[in-house]
Order: C-alpha cells, then structure tokens, then sequence
C-alpha cells in the first residue's frame, strides 16, 4: 500500500496551451530585444525600486509563470549590460546573434548533462571541439573541452602542465611535499586570470614572473630569457611559458614563434591565452602576427567574444591529452563506464575538468559556427580590425586628441589632451562615465604609460563607421565643454 497521501503531481504546465501562448510570447520579447538594440540606449541604471524588488525574500509559495514572465520583462530585461547595442566597445564583450537565441532554447529543452554516457550532446561537443584543433593547428590526438571562459581554460591547461612536469602524484600528495618549486611567465600585459590560476592550483601568484614588454606592448624576449637564466641558476624550476594571442588592453599579440621556438629549447610547457585574439589567427591578413601559435602546448580561448556565441562559451585546447586526463580522470564507481548502454560512451568530459556536471554549451557554439562559418566570422573580425584603423586615423587628425598605444588588431586607446596631464586623466574618465550614463557610447578606461585613456575594444558585428564619427564627436564636444 502507498504511503503517499496526496495527489501526485509534476511541474509540467496544467495548461499546455495556454504554456505555448505564453513562451512565443516571450520569444518575440526576446527578438525584439536583439533586432531592436540599435533603437535604444546602451545602458541604464537600475532604479531604486528595481533593486529593491529584486531584493525581496524567497518565494515559498507559487507566483505562475506569468507573474514570473512579467516581472522579468519589468525587473530585468530593460536594464542589460548594452553589449548586444552596436556603440558597445568596453571590456571584451561580444554582441551575441539572433541564432544563439535558438540554440539556447533548444539547449534548455534537450536539459543534457554533458559529464559523459552516450548521448547526442556529447557527439556536439566532439566535433566542435575537433573543428577547434583542426583551425587553430593542433592534432587530432590532441584534446579539449568547453568550459565556462578562458579563465577556467586556464586553469585546466596549467593543471595539465602541473601533472605533466611534476615526477611525483601531486595530486594526492600536493605541491608541498615536492623538491621542485615552480615559476611561470607572461608578460606585465598578461591577464589576471593567469594569476588567479597561479593562486588556484598552489603555485602561488608570487611564482608568476610578470617580464616587461616592448614599446608595441610585446612581451621582451630579451628580459624572457634573463628570468629564466636567473630562475634556474637560483634553483628555481621554469615550467610555463604564457603568451597573449591579443593582449586585454591594447591587443598586442606576443612573439608567438620567438616565445615557440624558446620554450622548445628550455623544454618549458607553452600556453597561449587566446580569449578574444585567437580568432583573428584564422583570418588570412595575421598569419604572420600569429606564427607560431600552432606550435603552443595548449590554447584557451573564448567563443562567447569574438565570435559572438551567447555567454557563457569557452574552450582550451591541450596537445599533450594523457597529461590532461591524467590531471583531472577520477570517477567512483557508479560513474563506472558500461560497454554499451547510456552508460557506454568512448569520451566522458567529466576526466578532463573539475566540472561534472556540465551543460550543453557546445550547442550554441555548433550553431554559431554552422550557421555562419568560420568565413563569415573572421570576416566580421577583418572589418572590426579595419574600424579600428579608420578610428585611430580619425584620432591622429584631431590635435585634442591623443592616441595611446599602436593599434595591431581591434582596440583603440587614446585620451583628450589637456596641458595637465593628471586633469586630463580626470577628464578622459569623467567622458566615459557620461557617454555611458547618457545611452550614448560604452567604451572603457584604461592606463597606458601611467595616464588614463579611452579604450575601444571592437568585437562587435553591428558597429558601423557612423557609430565611430559619432564617438569622435562626443569626445570632442565634452573635452572641449571641459575648457569652456
């Protein structure tokens, strides 16, 4: 006899229906959303009484789906970052696209676990993961997996990198019962994630040698080399080298075949964080910037900037895959593999990262890439590249205005030019809080030889040359307010 004592029940809509009705209704919300983002401001603040309702307790008991739908449309849509807006140039963010939409639907749908077994999802992340080692030149015997960004890439490639360079189990033993101490460089224009990683798996972010750059803020091969020479020679142990496929603040891409060519010689594990500029290696116009990048030993980069897939969508990439398996593999026995079944399956991705539950990211990258290939996407990429050229021409014709940094791909920084430089700073940083503030732009800041400047990061297959005039034109009109 049944202890239960109520009606059973699901969380199944009781009116399918009227579900229907309700979800198209969103989906066009949705699209309207993304076709329209040209017509509206590219950023809001969220007001008071939107953050106060947004504060509100745990909900005990049911509000319906509609009641959720709308205060969704009130509460949260209306107030988004701005990157999906053709004036977004902050940060690295890309703009999405109208197919990812799809995709996440279906994605949510389907509700697959991609730790492992046999199921189609897992086929999806396969072959978008083999499309990425045939582009970016490494071999079919190498591995990878999708992961949530670069900075988990990271993370997962200097795992590997760990274990492989490591004589003893350091995973069940750790880095404190070893003979070898660790050290790692990238460049002072390196990511902080690399850092993060450093701290995250023990290393310690001491152990990160940060070597100065040149003056196209390119890692000093020269300075390179003395570190590793003053490392080993204190009894250090050099392992890592990481070079930057497009450095955060201005692009600058590292001497990927110098960098290649000395790792090889000192036998040193070489990464390249990739996040946004490895794209730009599979054009036609930077083979030559990127030499060398299909030598690396391992790749993290991010499908959800340049190329535009919906966040979150990242991937690393690692030539050496027993030393990336052999960093993560761990299952007990009811994750135990069966010939044939659900359970059968040749790859669980659950052994080559820390996450085991995984969900299906690889979707929106799979209708990313098919829908608009890899031609239309470095062709977008060639076009922003050509933007940032024409803007920092725009720049350089302007006496007010002051360029910062050489531009090699997609980023602009320069600054409005006061004879004191400290108000300069001021200012510089003050016009980007009111292009921002005012819906107009939404560029960032940075610093650049010790003063601020305005960084425009172009990943962004809406902008237009127009959007750039008019940037240059508000700059100029606040700077010249500022004199007045």
């Amino acid at each position: 006899m049944s202890d239960i004592k109520h009606p059973e029940i699901d969380l199944d809509p009781q009116d399918w229906p009227a579900f229907r009705a309700l979800a198209h209704r969103m989906l066009d919300h949705a699209l309207d959303h993304v076709q329209g983002a040209k017509e509206r401001a590219i950023w809001q603040p969220v007001p008071a009484d939107v953050k106060t309702a947004l504060k509100a307790g745990v909900p005990h008991a049911p509000q319906g789906i509609d009641k959720v739908c709308d205060d969704f449309l009130e509460q949260v849509l209306p107030y988004s970052t701005g990157n999906t807006h053709p004036r977004f140039w902050g940060w690295v963010h890309g703009t999405g696209t109208a197919g990812g939409v799809i995709a996440e639907m279906l994605a949510a749908c389907m509700n697959s676990n991609l730790g492992g077994r046999d199921h189609g999802a897992i086929y999806v992340e396969q072959q978008v993961v083999n499309w990425c080692k045939s582009l970016f030149g490494f071999p079919t015997s190498a591995s990878g997996l999708l992961v949530s960004g670069t900075s988990m890439a990271t993370v997962i490639a200097l795992a590997a990198a760990r274990f492989k360079v490591l004589e003893y189990p350091v995973r069940s033993t750790g880095l404190q019962n070893g003979t070898k101490r660790l050290v790692g460089y990238t460049s002072v224009e390196g990511h902080s994630c690399i850092s993060r990683a450093f701290d995250l798996l023990g290393f310690g972010t001491d152990a990160l040698r940060k070597i100065p750059v040149d003056q196209n803020y390119q890692m000093d091969m020269r300075a390179l080399s003395a570190a590793i020479a003053h490392d080993r020679a204190a009894g250090l142990t050099p392992f890592m080298v990481v070079g930057a496929a497009a450095t955060v603040n201005t692009a600058a891409v590292d001497p990927m075949h110098e960098i290649a060519e000395l790792c090889e010689k000192e036998k040193l594990w070489f990464h390249v964080d990739g996040a946004f500029g490895a794209v730009a290696a599979l054009g036609d116009k930077h083979t030559e910037l990127y030499k060398g990048l299909d030598r690396a030993d391992s790749l993290a980069f991010d499908f959800h900037k340049w190329m535009h897939v919906p966040y979150d969508a990242g991937c690393v990439l690692i030539r050496d895959a027993e030393a990336h398996r052999g960093a993560f593999n761990s299952r007990p026995e009811y994750l135990a593999e069966a010939p044939r079944g659900l359970a059968g399956g040749e790859q669980w991705f659950c052994d080559y990262g820390p996450e085991l539950s995984r969900g299906f990211r690889a979707l929106k990258v799979w209708f990313t890439l098919k829908e608009h290939g890899i031609e239309g996407i470095t062709r977008k990429m060639e076009d922003n590249c050509a933007q940032a050229r024409q803007l920092a021409q725009w720049v350089g014709e302007q006496p007010a205005l002051e360029l910062m940094a050489p531009v090699s791909l997609n980023i602009v920084c320069f600054r409005y030019r006061l004879d004191d430089a400290e108000k300069s700073d001021t200012l510089n940083r003050e016009i980007v809080m009111q292009l921002q503030e005012e819906g107009i732009a939404a560029p960032s800041t940075t610093v650049l030889q010790g003063r601020a400047a305005i960084r425009v990061n172009i990943t962004n297959h809406r902008s237009r040359l127009a959007d750039f005039e008019l940037l240059i034109q508000e700059v100029l009109a606040r700077g010249e307010a500022s004199n007045a």
